[in-house]
């Protein structure tokens, strides 16, 4: 009696001692909570605020023991996004991985219209000013050299305070139709050179069709500079 006694009460402890060492979903947390500390306190030093927060857990979630220190990851870009998956993975004998949710808000110093600009408007730098934005609010992406953005057009109109991202931007074109343009033809560090005519507007990296004015023949040609363009032999 007393041997079926212990068997029966060592059988029903196991399932206890193997769940206090499973990963919890307290370890989790804690693991997803120090590695956004981290990135806050990288992106403090490159002069922006990061307020973070992790999703809510199941505190039920027990997975596998991790021999290791849990890894955590964002997997996506946090800059063009507010809500971050983060991936918390385990790389020990029994590895695993799992997402979770969290909230991030990095703030800092962006480049905002200092006022209206209109479509087709060239950029200036005195069109352009700094201002606190919650930089990671677009998906487009946030341009923070004002260089980037003298010299462009804008694609479309907006409002003073607008944020300046890529898509409201465009390189004004390089040749316009009717332009002349030098035509090279090159092969090698061997070129030839002639005048032609430009058939449409394009900017540099463009293909534009370009008349040329000697043979009066219309060739395809790769815009290289204003003025500019340059066909293979």
């Amino acid at each position: 009696m007393r041997i079926t006694i212990f068997v029966v009460t060592l059988l029903t402890s196991v399932p206890v001692l193997v769940q206090a060492a499973n990963t919890t979903a307290e370890q989790i947390r804690s693991a997803a909570a120090s590695f956004l500390d981290e990135f806050s306190k990288q992106q403090a030093d490159n002069g922006f605020e990061v307020i973070h927060k992790t999703g809510r857990l199941d505190s039920r979630l027990a997975l596998a023991t991790c021999n290791a220190p849990l890894d955590v990851s964002f997997s996506g870009d946090p800059w063009k996004t507010t809500q971050p998956t983060l991936q918390v993975s385990c790389r020990g004998e029994r590895p695993w991985r799992m997402f979770l949710n969290a909230s991030v808000s990095i703030t800092g110093e962006g480049l905002v219209a200092a006022r209206p600009l209109a479509r087709g408007e060239r950029v200036m730098a005195n069109m352009i000013e700094t201002d606190s934005v919650v930089v990671n609010a677009t998906r487009k992406g946030v341009i923070n050299n004002v260089d980037q953005l003298v010299g462009m057009e804008m694609r479309r109109g907006v409002n003073a305070g607008t944020l300046m991202t890529p898509d409201l931007l465009s390189a004004p074109a390089a040749v316009t139709r009717g332009d002349h343009v030098i035509i090279t033809a090159r092969s090698g560090n061997f070129s030839v050179n002639s005048r032609g005519k430009a058939m449409a507007d394009a900017g540099v990296g463009d293909q534009v069709l370009v008349e040329n004015l000697s043979s009066s023949r219309t060739v395809k040609a790769l815009v290289t500079a204003p003025g500019q363009v340059e066909i293979p032999m």
